[in-house]
């Protein structure tokens, strides 16, 4: 049965997991937004098959695309996802019983990944996101080129369900994301005016790998956390990398 619960989403060349998504979440919410960024796929044909609402906006940043999406919504309660964000069955039954009387006005929501075909225990956890609010709670999405987050005026809560995250569908996916992102978090940290210092680019990926590895205990999921805390090494390593090229370029083009 559906309830009065819309879902907003932002989609760029998803038709790889966006069915798996929708599937799901159009069970019980009686709207779907969705903010295409214009997909040479078929993300919108897909989408059009759950009578979601798609609209087309110009990709910005993640911040302004997801605010764009939440101010579409018409419900009171609103989930916010990705497109490799899947419900569990339990969660869609939480959620439906929580918005029925709630004394808070947003739940966060663990996302444990889906890694090469098994959920990771360890590694990536935990992954708390604000998912789930209410519109008179003022939501709104904050952050730079990269990690923005969900925040609203008032009291919020945890769910006990997770959330599956589909986020790699493979090894050149995922080190193709981590590398972009990289490049995402080098602009803003040239945009904040951080210099680059060598013992960032030493240390930092160094204290990544052992952070997630050892620390998170990323070591229990075997051979794919082992693979995941070295993403977690070039990614920051890429990071700092790419912050030095970034600083050599303009530092060269005033002295031309």
């Amino acid at each position: 049965m559906k309830i009065p619960l819309s879902i907003a989403i932002i989609s760029f060349n998803e038709e790889n997991i966006i069915a798996d998504m929708l599937d799901k979440v159009s069970q019980i919410a009686d709207e779907i937004i969705v903010v295409d960024s214009f997909s040479s796929d078929a993300t919108v044909t897909i989408a059009n098959k759950y009578n979601a609402k798609v609209l087309q906006k110009e990709w910005t940043n993640f911040t302004e695309q997801k605010n764009f999406a939440l101010a579409q919504c018409k419900n009171d309660w609103v989930l916010c996802l990705d497109c490799d964000e899947i419900p569990t069955d339990e969660l869609i039954e939480e959620i439906k019983n929580v918005t029925k009387n709630s004394e808070f006005v947003g739940y966060s929501i663990n996302r444990r990944t889906n890694y090469l075909g098994k959920l990771m225990r360890y590694s990536w956890q935990p992954d708390w996101n604000l998912r789930l609010v209410k519109k008179t709670a003022h939501p709104r999405w904050i952050g730079n080129q990269v990690h923005e987050s969900l925040i609203v005026d008032g009291n919020v809560a945890k769910l006990k369900n997770e959330l599956q995250h589909y986020s790699y569908r493979n090894i050149h996916h995922h080190f193709t994301k981590a590398l972009n992102f990289a490049k995402l978090s080098a602009m803003d940290y040239q945009n904040k005016g951080q210099k680059f210092k060598l013992l960032n680019l030493v240390l930092n990926p160094l204290f990544a790998f052992f952070k997630m590895y050892v620390l998170k205990f990323g070591f229990l999921d075997g051979v794919r956390g082992f693979i995941a805390s070295i993403s977690s090494f070039y990614g920051t390593f890429m990071k700092y990398a790419i912050l030095f090229e970034i600083q050599i370029s303009k530092s060269t083009n005033k002295k031309e």
